[in-house]
């Protein structure tokens, strides 16, 4: 599983970090986002994804800072699984990670226990990062299907499905 970086880990990473350098910098920083229209490819090759495995769900893809970007509930698909699936992507983005293997390490007597108790954060497994060259560039969240591990396999899926768009 990938780890966390907590704030003293943070605080460390930074003290290398000379004002020489942050000088040199432009006050600018550059990243790449998902389009909205790629956004909604993948929601929907995920509901679809989930729909050949009988399941009806609710995708929903977030930006890299965690804002909703598409969302999408199949016809049959509970109340609870936008709001639930919402959380599940925002949660992947935020801990940068797979939340079926976030579900694992937050068990109680691990150190990530805490976790749980973030505001937002669904630590049930159907939520995957989305990378792009090595950038994380959005999340996508799933809950409907009759597992948390089934969720993340749609959500597989759908990335699968759109992973020749995600590299630009």
């Amino acid at each position: 599983m990938k780890s966390f970086i907590t704030g003293a880990a943070l605080l460390v990473m930074s003290a290398g970090f000379s004002v020489a350098q942050a000088e040199d910098e432009s006050a600018f920083v550059s990243f790449k986002s998902l389009k909205p229209e790629i956004a909604m490819k993948l929601a929907v090759a995920t509901m679809e994804a989930c729909r050949e495995g009988g399941y009806q769900i609710s995708a929903v893809v977030v930006d890299r800072f965690g804002q909703t970007q598409s969302a999408i509930r199949d016809r049959y698909a509970g109340v609870h699984t936008v709001n639930t699936a919402r959380g599940k992507a925002w949660t992947a983005v935020s801990f940068r990670g797979s939340t079926l293997e976030i579900q694992e390490e937050i068990k109680a007597g691990n150190l990530s226990a805490g976790l749980r108790d973030i505001p937002g954060a669904v630590a049930l497994g159907g939520g995957l990062p989305i990378e792009s060259a090595g950038a994380i560039v959005g999340g996508i969240g799933v809950s409907g299907a009759p597992s948390p591990k089934i969720d993340e396999e749609c959500a597989q899926s759908g990335l699968e499905e759109i992973s020749d768009l995600l590299d630009f």
